[in-house]
């Protein structure tokens, strides 16, 4: 047995006894979630049967009151045999994350739907003519969880691509190779813009256009299919999508998410009020009201937690409680210097912003930009690379300036110098199911997202404040 074949069924037993342990945590929650329920294919489950994920239990609800497996989103529309719910699975909030892809591999040999060289290889290039071949081809998407982007350079571009580093030999301006995370297929009707990059818009028009005209693209894309969707399946699949909300119902320390008042769930989810620029900070919300920092309010029951032990503890869970509350208090509240982020302090010409979090999360109880407004955080940097990605040298053809980043971003959809690296936010609910993330999987954890946006701005978070902030995140 080679090393490779020992560590991933190591990896393999070490996730079951972890699945054993978490429901054993979970006392009152196991009833909710059988302990094969995760190894059952998706076509076995319920998909609004709860799931369990590292640090809890997540669940989705629908507004149709159920959901039917015989929609478009569970059918291959196109030719390789995949579907809209291959790179969107019930049981990772709709998305895919790497184990539950090695799961996958491990099962066929790496014959899944989802393993496909027109996107999940790291090169449509490369090898995949065996179990050892295909395990190097899809190592982005086995490690990482990503999808290869193909995007070329448009016509008319600020910019030309002057060098190309790619480790898989594949990249060229005709076609960039970009990896990307699947956005979550759930809380959609919270969305501003579509993709990371805001390719999808349909001239103005309702969201719902834009959702059409994404399911289209990922069926001929992705799936490969010989022709378009009707406007019947593109209708079919987006009332699926907008019908279905998903967040976190418990968790292994502070137990059930609406107890003791708090609003976790994905029922009071369903029921945020959200329209695009609700709290915009830049003053657009259509109604005028102006804009708070105060964006969660689901925990403030648990605010007056002392943390300790007392009658009205439930089974020992008030210290774990009072932490998500003190974690909610921080992304409210704790002041930001935000500085270089193109697309905000650039736009607005002002080289310091005092800020929020809420400041770019700024959709109430769901944390997402409430305009579309795609940012350059520096997520894509040449400093912030890994081996794997590729670096991409761009020249501004006006100033023979320089930038090199491992994904253009929106720039290769506007062709605009000022949107390279730029990218949308994303919804924050459900995180707990759906590591690692940003646009690359670049943060393994979300104590990794936490830290960089510490180290990125400067905050000075303690270690406590650290530790709060993603008991409240994972609590979403």
């Amino acid at each position: 047995m080679s090393r490779e074949t020992g560590r991933i069924r190591e990896g393999r037993t070490a996730g079951r006894w972890l699945l054993v342990a978490l429901l054993l945590a979970l006392a009152p929650a196991a009833a909710w979630v059988a302990s094969d329920d995760n190894e059952r294919p998706p076509t076995e489950r319920n998909p609004l049967e709860p799931f369990a994920n590292p640090t809890g239990v997540a669940k989705s609800f629908s507004t149709a009151g159920h959901i039917d497996t015989d929609n478009q989103f569970f059918q291959s529309l196109g030719t390789n045999g995949r579907a809209c719910i291959t790179c969107h699975q019930p049981s990772t909030g709709w998305t895919i994350t790497p184990a539950e892809v090695r799961g996958r591999f491990e099962k066929t040999g790496g014959l899944d739907p989802i393993f496909r060289t027109n996107d999940g290889s790291n090169s449509p290039w490369a090898d995949v003519t065996t179990v050892e071949s295909r395990r190097s081809a899809y190592s982005m998407l086995l490690n990482k969880g990503l999808i290869r982007v193909g995007i070329g350079i448009p016509a008319g571009a600020e910019f030309t691509l002057e060098a190309v580093d790619d480790p898989y030999g594949f990249a060229s301006s005709g076609e960039l190779s970009l990896f990307r995370r699947p956005l979550p297929s759930t809380n959609l009707d919270f969305l501003s813009g579509v993709m990371w990059d805001g390719r999808e818009t349909f001239a103005g028009q309702s969201m719902v256009f834009d959702l059409m005209d994404q399911a289209n693209a990922a069926t001929v894309g992705h799936a490969q299919a010989s022709l378009p969707l009707t406007t019947e399946q593109r209708q079919e699949i987006v009332a699926f999508e907008t019908a279905l909300y998903t967040a976190q119902i418990y968790d292994v320390a502070a137990g059930d998410l609406g107890a003791k008042k708090a609003q976790g769930g994905p029922k009071a989810l369903s029921k945020q009020d959200f329209f695009i620029g609700i709290n915009d900070p830049l003053g657009h919300n259509p109604k005028g009201i102006p804009f708070s920092p105060v964006i969660f309010t689901d925990f403030e029951a648990w605010a007056d937690t002392n943390g300790n032990p007392g009658e009205d503890d439930d089974t020992g869970r008030n210290a774990a409680r009072a932490a998500v509350a003190r974690g909610e208090r921080l992304f409210n509240s704790r002041p930001i210097a935000i500085t270089g982020v193109k697309g905000l302090n650039d736009d607005l010409v002002i080289q310091t912003i005092p800020g929020f979090c809420g400041t770019c999360h700024d959709s109430p109880n769901v944390g997402n930009h409430s305009v579309a407004a795609p940012l350059d955080i520096g997520l894509t940097d040449a400093s912030r690379r890994t081996p794997d990605l590729p670096l991409y040298t761009l020249k501004n053809n006006t100033t023979n300036v320089r930038i090199q980043t491992t994904d253009p971003g929106r720039a290769l959809i506007t062709g605009k110098w000022k949107d390279i690296g730029r990218f949308k936010g994303p919804i924050l609910r459900g995180l707990a199911a759906r590591a690692p993330y940003f646009h690359n999987g670049s943060a393994a954890t979300l104590t990794d997202v936490v830290q960089f946006y510490n180290t990125r701005f400067g905050i000075g978070f303690t270690d406590a404040e650290v530790s709060d902030l993603v008991a409240f995140l994972r609590a979403q």
